[in-house]
Protein backbone atom coordinates (compact mmCIF):
# COMPACT_ATOMS: atom_id res chain seq x y z
CA UNK A 1 0.00 0.00 0.00
CA UNK A 2 1.01 3.64 -0.43
CA UNK A 3 2.68 5.66 2.27
CA UNK A 4 -0.24 8.12 2.48
CA UNK A 5 -2.33 6.01 4.93
CA UNK A 6 0.75 5.57 7.16
CA UNK A 7 1.26 9.32 7.19
CA UNK A 8 -2.37 9.90 8.17
CA UNK A 9 -2.13 7.40 11.05
CA UNK A 10 1.11 9.06 12.13
CA UNK A 11 -0.54 12.50 12.17
CA UNK A 12 -3.52 11.07 14.04
CA UNK A 13 -1.24 9.71 16.77
CA UNK A 14 0.71 12.99 16.91
CA UNK A 15 -2.43 15.05 17.47
CA UNK A 16 -3.89 12.51 19.91
CA UNK A 17 -0.72 12.45 22.02
CA UNK A 18 -0.20 16.19 21.70
CA UNK A 19 -3.57 16.66 23.37
CA UNK A 20 -2.61 14.18 26.09
CA UNK A 21 0.85 15.69 26.60
CA UNK A 22 -0.53 19.21 27.06
CA UNK A 23 -2.11 18.15 30.36
CA UNK A 24 0.93 16.41 31.93
CA UNK A 25 2.84 19.41 33.38
CA UNK A 26 -0.24 21.03 34.93
CA UNK A 27 -2.12 17.98 36.26
CA UNK A 28 -0.52 18.21 39.71
CA UNK A 29 -1.14 21.95 39.97
CA UNK A 30 -4.71 21.65 38.62
CA UNK A 31 -5.65 18.80 40.99
CA UNK A 32 -4.06 20.51 43.99
CA UNK A 33 -6.20 23.59 43.26
CA UNK A 34 -9.17 21.33 44.16
CA UNK A 35 -7.45 20.29 47.40
CA UNK A 36 -6.07 16.96 46.11
CA UNK A 37 -3.42 15.10 48.11
CA UNK A 38 -0.35 13.46 46.52
CA UNK A 39 -2.19 10.12 46.38
CA UNK A 40 -5.25 11.77 44.81
CA UNK A 41 -3.06 13.51 42.24
CA UNK A 42 -1.56 10.20 41.16
CA UNK A 43 -5.05 8.69 41.44
CA UNK A 44 -6.08 10.87 38.50
CA UNK A 45 -3.45 9.01 36.48
CA UNK A 46 -4.72 5.71 37.84
CA UNK A 47 -8.42 6.14 37.02
CA UNK A 48 -7.46 7.14 33.47
CA UNK A 49 -5.41 4.00 33.06
CA UNK A 50 -7.90 1.65 34.72
CA UNK A 51 -10.42 2.78 32.12
CA UNK A 52 -7.91 2.08 29.37
CA UNK A 53 -7.24 -1.37 30.81
CA UNK A 54 -10.87 -2.39 30.29
CA UNK A 55 -11.45 -0.46 27.07
CA UNK A 56 -8.31 -1.18 25.01
CA UNK A 57 -8.93 -4.88 24.22
CA UNK A 58 -12.57 -4.13 23.37
CA UNK A 59 -11.55 -1.33 20.98
CA UNK A 60 -9.00 -3.64 19.35
CA UNK A 61 -11.42 -6.55 18.95
CA UNK A 62 -14.22 -4.31 17.70
CA UNK A 63 -11.87 -2.89 15.06
CA UNK A 64 -11.07 -6.44 13.90
CA UNK A 65 -14.77 -7.05 13.46
CA UNK A 66 -16.21 -3.74 12.26
CA UNK A 67 -13.21 -1.99 10.72
CA UNK A 68 -10.69 0.51 12.04
CA UNK A 69 -11.92 3.83 10.64
CA UNK A 70 -15.38 4.33 12.24
CA UNK A 71 -14.22 3.34 15.71
CA UNK A 72 -11.10 5.47 15.56
CA UNK A 73 -13.12 8.50 14.47
CA UNK A 74 -15.76 8.02 17.19
CA UNK A 75 -13.14 7.67 19.91
CA UNK A 76 -11.27 10.79 18.78
CA UNK A 77 -14.46 12.89 18.84
CA UNK A 78 -15.41 11.69 22.33
CA UNK A 79 -11.88 12.47 23.52
CA UNK A 80 -12.55 16.12 22.70
CA UNK A 81 -15.83 16.01 24.64
CA UNK A 82 -14.21 14.52 27.75
CA UNK A 83 -11.34 17.02 27.73
CA UNK A 84 -13.88 19.85 27.58
CA UNK A 85 -15.65 18.33 30.58
CA UNK A 86 -12.35 18.02 32.46
CA UNK A 87 -11.60 21.71 31.87
CA UNK A 88 -15.12 22.68 33.04
CA UNK A 89 -15.14 20.53 36.21
CA UNK A 90 -16.26 22.21 39.42
CA UNK A 91 -15.11 19.59 41.91
CA UNK A 92 -12.46 16.93 42.46
CA UNK A 93 -15.11 14.25 41.93
CA UNK A 94 -15.90 15.62 38.46
CA UNK A 95 -12.20 15.64 37.64
CA UNK A 96 -12.14 11.91 38.34
CA UNK A 97 -15.32 11.29 36.30
CA UNK A 98 -14.12 13.07 33.18
CA UNK A 99 -10.57 11.76 33.53
CA UNK A 100 -11.92 8.20 33.67
CA UNK A 101 -14.12 8.67 30.59
CA UNK A 102 -11.19 10.32 28.83
CA UNK A 103 -9.22 7.12 29.43
CA UNK A 104 -11.98 5.01 27.85
CA UNK A 105 -11.80 6.89 24.57
CA UNK A 106 -8.03 7.37 24.36
CA UNK A 107 -7.61 3.59 24.56
CA UNK A 108 -7.91 3.89 20.77
CA UNK A 109 -4.12 3.65 20.40
CA UNK A 110 -4.71 -0.11 20.00
CA UNK A 111 -6.69 0.69 16.83
CA UNK A 112 -3.91 2.92 15.48
CA UNK A 113 -1.38 0.14 16.10
CA UNK A 114 -3.67 -2.36 14.35
CA UNK A 115 -3.97 0.02 11.39
CA UNK A 116 -0.19 0.13 11.13
CA UNK A 117 0.00 -3.66 11.38
CA UNK A 118 -2.49 -3.88 8.48
CA UNK A 119 -0.28 -1.64 6.36
CA UNK A 120 3.08 -3.32 7.01
CA UNK A 121 4.71 -6.67 6.39
CA UNK A 122 6.40 -8.64 9.18
CA UNK A 123 9.74 -7.39 7.88
CA UNK A 124 8.71 -3.71 8.02
CA UNK A 125 6.59 -3.98 11.18
CA UNK A 126 9.23 -2.47 13.49
CA UNK A 127 9.61 0.51 11.17
CA UNK A 128 5.85 1.03 11.15
CA UNK A 129 5.58 0.75 14.91
CA UNK A 130 8.58 3.06 15.15
CA UNK A 131 6.60 5.62 13.15
CA UNK A 132 3.80 5.41 15.70
CA UNK A 133 6.45 5.69 18.41
CA UNK A 134 7.79 8.82 16.72
CA UNK A 135 4.25 10.19 16.81
CA UNK A 136 4.25 9.55 20.54
CA UNK A 137 7.61 11.27 20.79
CA UNK A 138 6.51 14.38 18.93
CA UNK A 139 3.32 14.53 20.98
CA UNK A 140 5.35 14.36 24.18
CA UNK A 141 7.86 16.86 22.80
CA UNK A 142 5.41 19.61 21.96
CA UNK A 143 2.60 18.64 24.35
CA UNK A 144 4.26 19.10 27.76
CA UNK A 145 6.25 22.09 26.52
CA UNK A 146 3.16 23.85 25.13
CA UNK A 147 1.11 22.79 28.15
CA UNK A 148 3.59 24.38 30.50
CA UNK A 149 3.81 27.59 28.47
CA UNK A 150 0.02 27.90 28.03
CA UNK A 151 -0.53 27.34 31.76
CA UNK A 152 0.82 30.87 32.32
CA UNK A 153 -2.61 32.10 31.16
CA UNK A 154 -4.53 29.68 33.37
CA UNK A 155 -4.42 26.01 34.26
CA UNK A 156 -7.46 25.15 32.11
CA UNK A 157 -6.14 26.86 28.97
CA UNK A 158 -3.96 23.90 27.88
CA UNK A 159 -6.88 21.51 28.47
CA UNK A 160 -9.16 23.55 26.19
CA UNK A 161 -6.40 23.63 23.58
CA UNK A 162 -6.11 19.82 23.87
CA UNK A 163 -9.86 19.51 23.27
CA UNK A 164 -9.54 21.70 20.20
CA UNK A 165 -6.69 19.59 18.87
CA UNK A 166 -8.81 16.47 19.25
CA UNK A 167 -11.49 18.11 17.10
CA UNK A 168 -8.84 18.92 14.49
CA UNK A 169 -7.74 15.29 14.70
CA UNK A 170 -11.35 14.19 14.15
CA UNK A 171 -11.78 16.41 11.07
CA UNK A 172 -8.44 15.25 9.68
CA UNK A 173 -9.53 11.64 10.09
CA UNK A 174 -12.85 12.21 8.30
CA UNK A 175 -11.10 13.69 5.29
CA UNK A 176 -7.95 11.58 5.05
CA UNK A 177 -8.13 8.37 7.10
CA UNK A 178 -8.80 5.24 4.99
CA UNK A 179 -10.18 1.93 6.18
CA UNK A 180 -7.19 -0.39 6.44
CA UNK A 181 -9.15 -3.55 7.21
CA UNK A 182 -12.39 -4.52 5.53
CA UNK A 183 -14.83 -6.43 7.75
CA UNK A 184 -16.80 -9.34 6.30
CA UNK A 185 -14.72 -12.50 6.67
CA UNK A 186 -15.84 -15.34 8.92
CA UNK A 187 -13.03 -14.82 11.40
CA UNK A 188 -13.87 -11.12 11.71
CA UNK A 189 -17.50 -11.85 12.66
CA UNK A 190 -16.66 -13.68 15.86
CA UNK A 191 -18.27 -12.11 18.95
CA UNK A 192 -16.38 -9.71 21.16
CA UNK A 193 -14.46 -11.84 23.65
CA UNK A 194 -14.03 -10.32 27.15
CA UNK A 195 -11.47 -13.04 27.97
CA UNK A 196 -9.17 -12.03 25.10
CA UNK A 197 -6.63 -10.60 27.52
CA UNK A 198 -6.19 -13.97 29.25
CA UNK A 199 -5.92 -15.73 25.89
CA UNK A 200 -3.25 -13.28 24.74
CA UNK A 201 -1.31 -13.80 27.97
CA UNK A 202 -1.40 -17.56 27.37
CA UNK A 203 -0.09 -17.21 23.81
CA UNK A 204 3.31 -18.94 23.65
CA UNK A 205 4.77 -16.42 21.22
CA UNK A 206 3.62 -13.14 22.73
CA UNK A 207 2.48 -13.81 26.31
CA UNK A 208 5.81 -13.16 28.03
CA UNK A 209 6.45 -10.11 25.85
CA UNK A 210 3.10 -8.68 27.05
CA UNK A 211 4.19 -9.32 30.66
CA UNK A 212 7.43 -7.47 29.90
CA UNK A 213 5.37 -4.55 28.58
CA UNK A 214 3.43 -4.49 31.85
CA UNK A 215 6.55 -4.41 34.04
CA UNK A 216 8.23 -1.77 31.85
CA UNK A 217 5.22 0.56 31.86
CA UNK A 218 4.65 -0.02 35.60
CA UNK A 219 8.06 1.45 36.36
CA UNK A 220 7.87 4.23 33.79
CA UNK A 221 4.39 5.35 34.89
CA UNK A 222 5.48 5.45 38.53
CA UNK A 223 8.30 7.81 37.58
CA UNK A 224 6.23 9.89 35.17
CA UNK A 225 3.35 10.50 37.57
CA UNK A 226 5.51 11.53 40.52
CA UNK A 227 8.15 13.64 38.79
CA UNK A 228 5.95 16.74 38.69
CA UNK A 229 5.35 16.36 42.43
CA UNK A 230 9.10 15.94 42.96
CA UNK A 231 9.94 18.86 40.69
CA UNK A 232 7.49 21.16 42.46
CA UNK A 233 8.30 20.25 46.05
CA UNK A 234 12.03 19.42 45.80
CA UNK A 235 13.14 21.95 43.16
CA UNK A 236 10.33 24.53 43.19
CA UNK A 237 9.78 24.23 39.44
CA UNK A 238 6.83 25.80 37.63
CA UNK A 239 4.62 24.03 35.04
CA UNK A 240 6.53 25.48 32.10
CA UNK A 241 9.87 24.28 33.52
CA UNK A 242 8.48 20.76 34.05
CA UNK A 243 7.14 20.81 30.49
CA UNK A 244 10.56 21.67 29.08
CA UNK A 245 12.15 18.72 30.88
CA UNK A 246 9.54 16.30 29.57
CA UNK A 247 10.16 17.81 26.16
CA UNK A 248 13.63 16.24 26.22
CA UNK A 249 12.01 12.80 26.28
CA UNK A 250 9.97 13.74 23.25
CA UNK A 251 12.87 15.13 21.21
CA UNK A 252 15.26 12.23 21.82
CA UNK A 253 12.45 9.66 21.57
CA UNK A 254 11.28 11.04 18.24
CA UNK A 255 14.81 10.85 16.83
CA UNK A 256 15.27 7.27 17.99
CA UNK A 257 11.84 6.01 16.96
CA UNK A 258 11.59 8.05 13.78
CA UNK A 259 14.69 6.66 12.10
CA UNK A 260 17.29 5.00 14.29
CA UNK A 261 15.12 2.10 15.47
CA UNK A 262 14.53 0.69 11.97
CA UNK A 263 18.29 0.54 11.34
CA UNK A 264 18.98 -1.06 14.70
CA UNK A 265 16.26 -3.69 14.23
CA UNK A 266 17.48 -4.45 10.72
CA UNK A 267 20.96 -5.12 12.04
CA UNK A 268 20.28 -6.77 15.41
CA UNK A 269 16.59 -7.78 15.49
CA UNK A 270 13.98 -6.70 18.04
CA UNK A 271 14.72 -9.18 20.83
CA UNK A 272 18.39 -8.26 21.56
CA UNK A 273 17.61 -4.53 21.64
CA UNK A 274 14.86 -4.64 24.28
CA UNK A 275 17.00 -5.48 27.37
CA UNK A 276 19.61 -2.91 26.33
CA UNK A 277 16.97 -0.20 26.09
CA UNK A 278 15.54 -1.20 29.46
CA UNK A 279 18.93 -0.92 31.15
CA UNK A 280 19.45 2.58 29.73
CA UNK A 281 16.01 3.58 31.01
CA UNK A 282 16.71 2.08 34.45
CA UNK A 283 19.92 4.07 34.85
CA UNK A 284 18.26 7.35 33.86
CA UNK A 285 15.27 6.86 36.16
CA UNK A 286 17.28 5.77 39.21
CA UNK A 287 19.62 8.78 38.96
CA UNK A 288 16.86 11.40 38.57
CA UNK A 289 16.27 12.31 42.24
CA UNK A 290 20.01 12.71 42.86
CA UNK A 291 20.81 14.81 39.79
CA UNK A 292 21.01 18.58 40.30
CA UNK A 293 19.07 20.91 38.03
CA UNK A 294 20.76 21.58 34.74
CA UNK A 295 22.79 19.34 32.45
CA UNK A 296 22.80 16.29 34.76
CA UNK A 297 19.04 16.14 35.21
CA UNK A 298 18.57 16.79 31.48
CA UNK A 299 21.01 13.94 30.83
CA UNK A 300 18.84 11.61 32.91
CA UNK A 301 15.84 12.52 30.77
CA UNK A 302 17.89 11.90 27.62
CA UNK A 303 18.95 8.44 28.85
CA UNK A 304 15.32 7.59 29.63
CA UNK A 305 14.21 8.80 26.21
CA UNK A 306 16.89 6.81 24.39
CA UNK A 307 16.00 3.61 26.23
CA UNK A 308 12.26 4.04 25.88
CA UNK A 309 12.67 4.93 22.21
CA UNK A 310 14.22 1.52 21.64
CA UNK A 311 12.00 -0.56 23.93
CA UNK A 312 8.52 0.59 22.92
CA UNK A 313 8.59 -0.03 19.15
CA UNK A 314 10.73 -3.17 19.49
CA UNK A 315 8.28 -4.73 21.98
CA UNK A 316 5.26 -3.73 19.89
CA UNK A 317 6.86 -5.18 16.78
CA UNK A 318 7.76 -8.44 18.55
CA UNK A 319 4.16 -8.80 19.77
CA UNK A 320 2.60 -7.84 16.44
CA UNK A 321 4.76 -10.31 14.51
CA UNK A 322 3.61 -13.08 16.84
CA UNK A 323 -0.10 -12.29 16.35
CA UNK A 324 -2.25 -13.90 13.59
CA UNK A 325 -3.32 -11.48 10.84
CA UNK A 326 -7.00 -11.63 11.83
CA UNK A 327 -6.23 -10.97 15.51
CA UNK A 328 -3.88 -7.99 15.24
CA UNK A 329 -6.37 -5.66 16.89
CA UNK A 330 -7.19 -8.19 19.60
CA UNK A 331 -3.57 -8.97 20.52
CA UNK A 332 -2.41 -5.36 20.32
CA UNK A 333 -5.49 -4.33 22.28
CA UNK A 334 -4.59 -6.85 24.98
CA UNK A 335 -1.06 -5.44 25.08
CA UNK A 336 -2.44 -1.91 25.31
CA UNK A 337 -4.72 -3.10 28.11
CA UNK A 338 -1.78 -4.44 30.11
CA UNK A 339 -0.01 -1.14 29.52
CA UNK A 340 -3.05 0.64 30.91
CA UNK A 341 -3.13 -1.65 33.97
CA UNK A 342 0.51 -0.79 34.58
CA UNK A 343 -0.26 2.91 34.19
CA UNK A 344 -3.00 2.45 36.78
CA UNK A 345 -0.81 0.67 39.33
CA UNK A 346 2.38 2.70 38.74
CA UNK A 347 1.05 6.12 39.81
CA UNK A 348 -0.62 4.77 42.95
CA UNK A 349 2.59 2.99 43.97
CA UNK A 350 4.56 6.11 43.11
CA UNK A 351 2.25 8.31 45.18
CA UNK A 352 2.59 6.17 48.31
CA UNK A 353 6.37 5.87 47.86
CA UNK A 354 6.65 9.64 47.37
CA UNK A 355 4.80 10.31 50.63
CA UNK A 356 7.20 7.91 52.37
CA UNK A 357 10.34 9.39 50.80
CA UNK A 358 10.43 11.62 47.68
CA UNK A 359 13.34 9.77 46.05
CA UNK A 360 11.83 6.29 46.48
CA UNK A 361 9.55 6.20 43.39
CA UNK A 362 12.59 6.66 41.16
CA UNK A 363 14.88 4.19 42.91
CA UNK A 364 12.11 1.59 42.95
CA UNK A 365 11.33 2.23 39.27
CA UNK A 366 14.97 1.66 38.34
CA UNK A 367 14.96 -1.70 40.11
CA UNK A 368 11.70 -2.76 38.44
CA UNK A 369 13.13 -1.83 35.02
CA UNK A 370 16.05 -4.19 35.62
CA UNK A 371 13.51 -6.96 36.32
CA UNK A 372 11.84 -6.08 33.01
CA UNK A 373 15.22 -6.35 31.27
CA UNK A 374 15.65 -9.90 32.61
CA UNK A 375 12.11 -10.85 31.54
CA UNK A 376 12.69 -9.47 28.05
CA UNK A 377 15.61 -11.85 27.50
CA UNK A 378 13.32 -14.84 28.09
CA UNK A 379 10.52 -13.23 26.04
CA UNK A 380 12.84 -12.89 23.07
CA UNK A 381 14.02 -16.49 23.35
CA UNK A 382 10.44 -17.75 23.56
CA UNK A 383 9.40 -15.73 20.51
CA UNK A 384 12.35 -17.13 18.54
CA UNK A 385 11.66 -20.70 19.68
CA UNK A 386 8.03 -20.61 18.54
CA UNK A 387 8.54 -19.14 15.08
Amino acid sequence: MSRRPMLVIFLTVVLDLLGFGLVIPLLTFYAESFGASAVEVTGLMTCYSVAQFFAAPLWGQASDRFGRRPLLLASIFMTAVMLAGFASAQSLLMLFVFRTLHGVFTANIAIAQACMADLTTPETRAKGMGLIGAGFGIGFTLGPFLGGELAKWGLTVPIWVAAGLSLVNFLLGIVMLPETRRPGGHSERRPINPLALLEAMANKRVGLAIVTTFVFILAFAGMESTFTLFAKHAHGLKPEEVGRLFGIIGVVGAIVQGGLISRLVKRFGEAPLIPIGLVFTAIGVALMPFAPLGARLSGCFALIAFGQGIVSPALQSLISRGAPADKQGEILGANQSMSALARAAGPIMGGFLFEWKPSMPFVAAGAVLLVAAALSVFAGRRAAATV
